[in-house]
């Protein structure tokens, strides 16, 4: 192809996930048509328009692409999530395990396909498990009373906005499309499908009420053995001088190893992802989203795993939570759990929308707090809207 379509493919594609990112599902099914138009071999179009057509509640053709993500790329995970997402709506639970199961064959340890399996588990009964349960899990007997007893929902109960729309879900569960968004709401299925979300362990970066000093900082990343050119090995040890130099808080000599390392295998977003982190523990939060929407960048034009762009997604969240600006933070959140749906960040996420409520209460019974908001959002308005979006 040549390069000035392969830029407007680039360029639609970008559009789209703003679009899609914002909530202008329609437009964004539109741009990533045109670009299929142009690249109608590039199986992130298609995976990116079936979500797109997921949101907007049209799961029967969110399967047809979801099934030409998976035809072009059947080594790629997320096809194969995309497709069990759309069979899950489509109320074909059993298809919908079996395309779960087909991905964890190429990732066993990928928990969006596990809580998957589980979901579509969750709809099905009899000796084989094959027999779909009918019903509307949100008007099932008794749920109130079991979103009232779990601690991940119950306050969810004193929110008016939340009871309008589990109203809406117990009339009409295909609504369920236009509140994906909603943390509150995904939550409220995992719990009433008997999926747990909220078993991973919170990052000791994100607790602002923790003590200051731990000591397992967070996890760098790290990724299976290959076979690997000199240069790629030289870079690899170099991540793990800057990994160990990271453990042991010596922030600076970590950052001159994942430097070494960028300058030796430049494809390699785990070393801009572990730079990112390094300089959160530092508090240098502006080089923290810096280097995360280095490696966003970087990542899209090597395809890299999606499960590391949500990362370098949720640590530019981290760093605007840390910094209190809880608008951005959440914007950030939504974008990591498009990518890879994980419970740390869903529930950071909902973290970050209650504190975000409670300052606006606060402002609004509070007038010298109301200028401080008004000042917080001229400033950002100076800034400008970030632009790093989609996959």
């Amino acid at each position: 192809m040549a390069e000035d379509l392969q830029k407007k493919v680039a360029e639609l594609k970008d559009q789209g996930n703003r679009a899609l990112t914002s909530g202008n599902t329609q437009e964004a099914i539109r741009l990533y048509g045109e670009a299929i138009k142009i690249d109608p071999t590039n199986h992130v179009l298609y995976s990116n328009r079936s979500a797109a057509l997921a949101k907007a509640s049209n799961y029967e053709l969110a399967l047809v692409d979801a099934e030409k993500t998976v035809e072009l790329k059947p080594d790629w995970v997320k096809g194969f999530s995309r497709k069990g997402t759309a069979l899950s709506f489509l109320g074909r639970h059993e298809e919908a395990k079996m395309a779960y199961e087909e991905g964890l064959k190429l990732d066993p340890e990928n928990q969006q396909l596990k809580d998957g399996v589980k979901d579509a588990q969750a709809h099905l009964t009899g000796p084989a498990g094959s027999q779909p349960i009918g019903g509307n899990p949100f008007a099932a007997p008794g749920i109130m009373k079991r979103i009232e007893m779990d601690p991940r929902t119950k306050g969810f109960l004193a929110q008016p906005d939340y009871m309008e729309k589990l109203k809406q879900l117990q009339q009409n569960p295909q609504a369920l499309g236009n509140h994906l968004q909603d943390p509150r709401i995904m939550t409220t299925l995992s719990v009433l499908l008997g999926v747990d979300l909220q078993q991973a362990r919170e990052e000791d970066m994100d607790q602002r009420s923790s003590p200051p000093a731990k000591d397992e900082p967070e996890p760098m990343e790290e990724e299976e053995e290959e076979e690997l050119t000199d240069a790629q090995k030289e870079a690899k040890e170099e991540k793990k001088k800057g990994n160990e130099a990271y453990k042991k808080k010596d922030f600076e000599t970590a950052i001159q190893h994942y430097d070494k390392a960028i300058e030796l295998d430049a494809d390699d977003i785990t070393f801009l992802t572990n730079k990112a982190a390094v300089y959160f523990e530092m508090d240098r939060l502006e080089d923290c989203i810096k280097e995360s929407e280095k490696a966003i960048e970087r990542g899209r034009e090597v395809r890299s795993d999606f499960k590391l762009i949500a990362k370098a997604f949720f640590r530019i969240g981290q760093a605007y939570f840390k910094q209190e600006n809880y608008k951005d933070a959440i914007t950030y959140y939504n974008k990591s759990l498009t990518e890879h749906r994980t419970p740390e960040a869903l529930k950071k996420c909902q973290e970050a929308e209650k504190l975000r409520k409670e300052r606006e209460e606060n402002a609004y019974v509070d007038p010298e707090k109301a200028e401080e908001e008004k000042a917080l959002g001229n400033d950002l308005f100076q800034k400008g809207a970030e632009t790093s979006d989609g996959q």
